[in-house]
Order: structure tokens, then C-alpha cells, then sequence
């Protein structure tokens, strides 16, 4: 006894499978279609230059990090320096200032207190004039140093020989 269901889904299958045949066959072909060896020395020339390539850019991101690196070390150095250096003209003003406070406790008359007090304001003001001369000199200094530090940096960075 067969059965008509059955019969009848394997009838369609077999239509469908006969509806297909050339693209399977296609397939077939085409998974047994050999590539020429040009093309495969093509590819493998093409995939070694884009690993030098990825090499090349992974040195050269390297040297971008070193020369952040270095940069941001110069910066917190420089940055630890001038803190001490405010930190050291407050210390040396406060002690101008009680030096002041001590001249004038011992001025014996008003002429006296008036000609120390004339004193510590113009040496006080000769003090702030060199701070400021000094300053200008140092951040030009500075200034130059980073671009030039910069500049190297940009140069190590980006050039081929290295």
C-alpha cells in the first residue's frame, strides 16, 4: 500500500530538485574552478604590503605614544618647577614682610618709620621687577624648548629612516 501524500511530496521534490539543477551544477563549477596563479601572487603581494603597512603604523603610533609621553613628563615637571618657585617667592615675601614688621617696631621716631617703610616699599618693588624680568625670561625660554621639543618629537614621529 503506498501512500498518495507521500507519493506526491516526492514528486514535488524531485520537480524542485530538476527546477535547480543547472544552478547546483553552477555551484559545483564554480567550487572546482581554479584560481590562476597570478591572481593568488596578486593577493599575497597585496596582503604583505598591508602588513608592512599595519607595521609601519603600528612604529609610528609608538613613537606618537613616547613623544606624548615625554611631552606630558616635560609639562609636569615644568609645572612641579614653577609651584616651587611661587612657593619659594611666598616664603621669602612673608619673610620680608615680619623683617618689615621688626625694622619699623624698632623705628624710634616717625621720620624713622616713614624712611623704613620708604625703604621696604622700594625694595619690595626692585624684588617684583626681577620676578617679573625673571618670569618673562623663563616662560620665553620655556615657550622656545617646547616648540622645539615638539618640533623633534613631530620629526621622530613621522620620519621614514627612524
Amino acid at each position: 500500500m503506498t501512500d498518495t501524500h507521500t507519493d506526491s511530496h516526492e514528486a514535488a521534490f524531485d520537480q524542485v530538485k530538476q527546477a535547480f539543477a543547472p544552478v547546483t551544477d553552477a555551484f559545483k563549477n564554480f567550487q572546482n574552478l581554479e584560481v590562476p596563479e597570478a591572481t593568488r601572487d596578486f593577493v599575497k603581494r597585496a596582503a604583505g604590503t598591508a602588513k608592512e603597512k599595519a607595521a609601519d603604523l603600528h612604529a609610528g603610533s609608538e613613537k606618537l605614544t613616547a613623544s606624548l609621553e615625554e611631552a606630558v613628563a616635560n609639562s609636569v615637571t615644568e609645572a612641579a618647577r614653577i609651584t616651587r618657585n611661587i612657593q619659594q617667592a611666598i616664603h621669602h615675601d612673608t619673610q620680608a614682610f615680619f623683617s618689615g614688621i621688626d625694622k619699623l617696631a624698632s623705628a624710634k621716631s616717625i621720620n624713622e618709620a616713614v624712611q623704613i617703610q620708604s625703604d621696604l616699599v622700594r625694595s619690595h618693588g626692585e624684588v617684583l621687577v626681577s620676578r617679573a624680568k625673571s618670569a618673562t625670561e623663563y616662560f620665553s625660554r620655556l615657550a622656545a624648548d617646547t616648540a622645539k621639543s615638539a618640533q623633534d618629537n613631530l620629526t621622530k614621529t613621522f620620519s621614514k629612516s627612524a
